[in-house]
């Protein structure tokens, strides 16, 4: 699945297109990705791979998109507290702490 994800961002650039790569880095509890997921989001919001198999893939592209406008990476953390109660989070419960990169 790795290398489809890498392709298909390949072929996204070979198109013109922007595109950002998402790894998940760290994970506890249960997180439902292990270290080493990815994801790849173009310009336009499509993406293939996972970091959370649906529970946080929405606020992860918003993130890339902003990545590849900006050129900044970004070090983003989900999870299920008290203080976040309302904000995107693991049904499952756990966290995972996702880096955001622009692919050149």
């Amino acid at each position: 699945m790795k290398d489809d994800i890498l392709e298909q961002a390949a072929g996204w650039r070979a198109e013109g297109r922007k595109v950002a790569l998402a790894t998940v880095v760290a994970t506890w509890g249960s997180s439902p990705r292990p270290v080493g997921s990815q994801m790849a989001v173009d310009d336009a919001g499509s993406m293939i791979g996972s970091v959370s198999g649906g529970c946080i893939e929405g606020a992860v592209v918003h993130e890339a998109r902003k990545t590849m406008e900006d050129g900044e990476p970004r070090m983003i953390s989900f999870g299920v507290s008290n203080e976040m109660a309302w904000e995107v989070g693991l049904a499952c419960g756990g966290r995972v702490q996702v880096y955001v990169e622009a692919v050149e």
